[in-house]
């Protein structure tokens, strides 16, 4: 599922392939930007920015976001043969050709094109990168403190606290921490090493070809919990849940499954005081 990590090295991939290079053709497929043509200039950066992936050309900026099943890839162009994609061409939203190159996106949950200050405008409410330039883990703390009874799994969710998280980590996340996701921010006993977590996890693994949470990438088993449900516990044995946790806004915002993992003895119930 793409998270920040997956976001990262889908842009590092690009920066290779695009940055510093002329867009000798753009295809946007989505019928809003259908008739925008970039050709002839030059692509300035690529980069992420939590769950987004920023290509900006020249005063423009295209957005994309994968959502659930989106991805881009790159091929080598050969000549006067267009290269043979991976993927249906139906599915693809965007195609930028270069002299070397084009890359592809596929099934993309959002594209836009947009002016730089339109970019500005759509980001601003983000929290801090964690896999950025601006990661400030002070910062991240302050914006999940601003609201203390909401509960630590749909806060870690929230792109305004701290960019990249997902489903995958936040239930990683609150496994490794032996914490219920149902704890409040106010009562979670080390806010800082929940936030120093969410920072490592979406680290070491922003260039790994194998996402990994339990320390071993070559595993068949990558997960604690996520995805396990009436699997047994990795730790203790007993089976993991799957339930629904995040709230109505967080679902009007993003079209993403809900779903958290949790075994019941490593992340005790949350007990009121």
């Amino acid at each position: 599922m793409p998270e920040g990590d997956t976001v990262y090295r889908h842009a590092a991939q690009l920066r290779e392939a695009l940055a510093g290079r002329v867009l000798e053709s753009t295809d946007f497929r989505v019928p809003r930007y259908a008739t925008v043509d970039l050709s002839g200039h030059t692509v300035d950066e690529v980069i992420s920015r939590g769950k987004h992936l920023i290509i900006r050309v020249g005063d423009t900026t295209i957005q994309s976001h994968l959502k659930m099943e989106g991805l881009w890839h790159t091929y080598t162009s050969t000549g006067q043969q267009a290269p043979r994609w991976r993927r249906p061409a139906h599915t693809a939203r965007c195609v930028l050709t270069t002299a070397e190159t084009q890359a592809v996106g596929f099934s993309l949950g959002e594209l836009r094109v947009l002016t730089r200050e339109q970019e500005d405008d759509l980001l601003s409410g983000l929290g801090p990168d964690l896999l950025g330039p601006d990661w400030n883990h002070d910062e991240a703390r302050r914006r999940m403190l601003e609201e203390p009874q909401r509960s630590i799994g749909v806060a870690l969710l929230d792109q305004r606290n701290l960019a990249g998280v997902g489903n995958v980590f936040r239930s990683e996340i609150c496994f490794l921490a032996r914490l219920s996701p149902l704890t409040p921010v106010a009562e979670v006993p080390d806010l800082d090493r929940i936030i120093e977590l969410s920072h490592r996890l979406l680290t070491v693994n922003k260039l790994r070809p194998r996402r990994a949470t339990t320390g071993d990438a070559v595993s068949s088993i990558n997960y604690w919990v996520y995805g396990r449900a009436k699997k047994t516990c990795l730790r203790c044995g007993t089976r993991i849940q799957r339930s629904e946790l995040g709230e109505e806004e967080l679902r009007e915002r993003a079209i993403e499954d809900r779903s958290i993992y949790v075994c019941s003895h490593c992340q005790p119930a949350w007990i009121p005081a």
